[in-house]
C-alpha cells in the first residue's frame, strides 16, 4: 500500500554521531522538480556544510516511480543509497530526504557512514503523519436549479462527496465516488428521477491514516 506525507509537510530532525551532525529535511513532493527545489532550499539554509546527500521517490501514474539518490561527495554508496533503502522500506512515496552533514573531526568509516545516514532518515520518519492516496471517479449530475440545494444536501447527508457545483439554468453537481454504478440507485432515489451520471475523469483523494 502506497503512503504519502500530507501536502505541504516539511520537517527537520538532527542526529549526532561522534561529533558529526546529520540534519535531515523530510518533505512531501509531487514531482522531480519539487524534490530538487527542496534540495536547493537546504543548500541555501546550510551553505557551509560539506555534504547535502539526498534520496527521493516520486510516484508517476501508470509507470514506475522516479527514484534518485546522491552521495554528494561522501564515499560511493555510503549515503544516498542507504537513505533510499530506508525510504523504500517505509512504504512512503512522494517524499524527499536531504541529509546535511557537518563533519565533527572523527572519521566514521564506510560502515559508520551507512549506519548514520540510514539512522538519520529512519529517525526523521518516526511519528510523521501519513495519508493514503485513493483514486475516485468524478461524475456529473444535472439537476434543476430549484432542486439543487435540496439534492446536494441530501446526497452529502447520505455520505456522497459533492466536490463542485456549476450553477446555470440547470446545475451540474460533481460527485466523487468509488463506484458510479453502485451509487446511482441512491442518486436516483434522492433526485426522484431516472437520471444518469456523466463521467468527468478521476480525482486522487488523500485519506488520513
Amino acid at each position: 500500500m502506497t503512503l504519502w506525507l500530507p501536502r505541504g509537510f516539511s520537517a527537520e530532525t538532527e542526529l549526532e554521531v561522534r561529533r558529526s551532525r546529520f540534519i535531515t529535511r523530510l518533505a512531501r513532493v509531487d514531482d522531480e522538480d519539487a524534490a530538487r527545489a527542496v534540495v536547493g532550499s537546504v543548500r541555501s539554509a546550510y551553505p557551509d556544510a560539506r555534504h547535502h546527500c539526498l534520496a527521493f521517490i516520486v510516484d508517476v501514474p501508470d509507470a514506475q516511480p522516479i527514484e534518485r539518490s546522491s552521495d554528494d561527495g561522501e564515499p560511493a554508496g555510503t549515503a544516498g543509497m542507504p537513505m533510499m533503502e530506508v525510504l523504500r522500506g517505509s512504504g512512503v512515496s512522494n517524499v524527499v530526504a536531504v541529509v546535511t552533514r557537518y563533519f565533527g573531526g572523527v572519521l566514521l568509516g564506510t560502515g559508520g557512514l551507512v549506519r548514520a545516514y540510514s539512522d538519520a532518515v529512519a529517525g526523521a520518519l518516526v511519528g510523521v503523519p501519513l495519508v493514503r492516496p485513493v483514486v475516485r471517479k468524478l461524475v456529473g449530475l444535472e439537476v434543476a436549479a430549484a432542486e439543487a440545494g435540496r439534492v446536494q444536501g441530501a446526497l452529502m447527508n447520505r455520505g456522497v462527496d459533492v466536490v463542485d457545483a456549476d450553477w446555470g439554468a440547470a446545475v451540474v453537481l460533481t460527485l466523487a465516488v468509488d463506484d458510479a454504478d453502485a451509487v446511482l440507485p441512491l442518486v436516483r432515489e434522492v433526485v426522484q428521477a431516472d437520471v444518469d451520471l456523466v463521467p468527468l475523469g478521476e480525482q486522487v483523494a488523500e485519506l488520513a491514516m
